[in-house]
Formats: structure tokens, C-alpha cells, sequence
């Protein structure tokens, strides 16, 4: 029964713990299991995408990254050919020793040491018992411009180039000139 208060107004009745059972849980409570668990599944889905995405991103760097380097070492490698040839396949019997010292400037590794064998126990004799000199140009096509030269392959770290060389060869061996016409890979 409700309770009159001094002022004329009546309090409502206490609840009864009856009616919180009957009434079952809170709107509040029955969504919020189901709301929990769509979700998870949407941060699992974006934390997924976003791993993918970053691995996509780095992926795409690396290639560009390695892309830059071929690049660079393209254009120094076809450079470096075209100056070291004709030093290296060049050689005057007067001068030997200068001249194959300058061309073991611009060889690495194994083909340095083979060139070093081959000019002392081959070339360097031959020359000077014939009185040889050799003049090595990097070919320039007909039309002028640039010497004909051109990258067959390259990495960032291994270039492979083609050039087309002439080679004027002077000795006692020949009559005058001898021309040669040759490509260097």
C-alpha cells in the first residue's frame, strides 16, 4: 500500500524482487553480447588488412628501391665500359708496362689476374718480338652519336655490357694497319 507523505503525495510501492525476474534482463544488457561480437570480428578484419597493407607497402618499396639501384648501376656500368676498353685493349710494345698497369686499374677479381697471366706470358712477349701496338676505339654507329654500346643484363649488383670495338693493330707481322672490328661482352 502506498505511503501518504505530509505534503498530500503518495509514494510509489517498493518493487518487489519478483518483478526484476519477470521482467527479465535490461535492453542495455541483451544487446551488448551481440554488439561484442560483430565487433571483434570487424577489428580482426581491419588489424588484418592493415598487416596486409604494410607488407604490401614494403613489398612495393623493395621493388622500387631495387628498381633505382639497376638503374644507377645500368648507366655507371655502360660508362665504366666505355672508358676501360679501349685501355684495356689497347697496348703500345714501347710502353708495356704502363700501358697494361692502366688497364689492371680499371679489372677486378678473377679477369684482373687472368689479364695479368695472359699480358705476361702471351702478349707483352708477341709484342715485342713483333714490334706490336694495338689502338682499341669503342665503335660509334654510322648515323654519329653515341659509341655502340648497350646493357644486355643488369642487377644492382652485376651489369652485363656489349660494346662493339675497333682495333687498329700495327707490327712488323702486317703490311700497314690491320682493322679489326669486334664486340666485347
Amino acid at each position: 500500500m502506498p505511503k501518504t507523505t505530509t505534503d498530500g503525495w503518495d509514494d510509489p510501492p517498493e518493487p518487489s524482487p519478483e518483478s526484476f525476474e519477470e521482467d527479465g534482463p535490461l535492453p542495455q544488457d541483451r544487446s551488448e553480447p551481440g554488439l561484442r561480437s560483430r565487433r571483434r570480428p570487424l577489428a580482426l578484419l581491419m588489424a588484418v588488412l592493415l598487416v596486409v597493407g604494410l607488407v604490401a607497402l614494403a613489398a612495393l618499396g623493395w621493388q622500387y628501391r631495387d628498381g633505382r639501384l639497376t638503374e644507377t648501376a645500368r648507366t655507371e656500368a655502360l660508362a665504366a665500359a666505355r672508358t676501360a676498353a679501349p685501355i684495356v685493349l689497347s697496348y703500345d710494345y714501347r710502353r708495356l708496362d704502363k700501358d697494361f698497369s692502366r688497364a689492371r686499374a680499371h679489372l677486378t677479381g678473377d679477369f684482373r689476374d687472368e689479364y695479368g697471366k695472359t699480358t705476361k706470358t702471351v702478349v707483352a712477349p708477341t709484342a715485342r718480338k713483333y714490334h706490336g701496338a694495338v689502338k682499341a676505339t669503342v665503335a660509334a654507329p654510322g648515323s654519329g652519336g653515341a659509341p655502340a654500346a648497350s646493357v644486355v643484363s643488369a642487377s644492382p649488383d652485376k651489369v652485363v655490357v656489349l660494346l662493339f670495338v675497333n682495333q687498329v693493330t700495327e707490327s712488323t707481322q702486317v703490311t700497314g694497319p690491320e682493322w679489326t672490328r669486334t664486340g666485347c661482352g
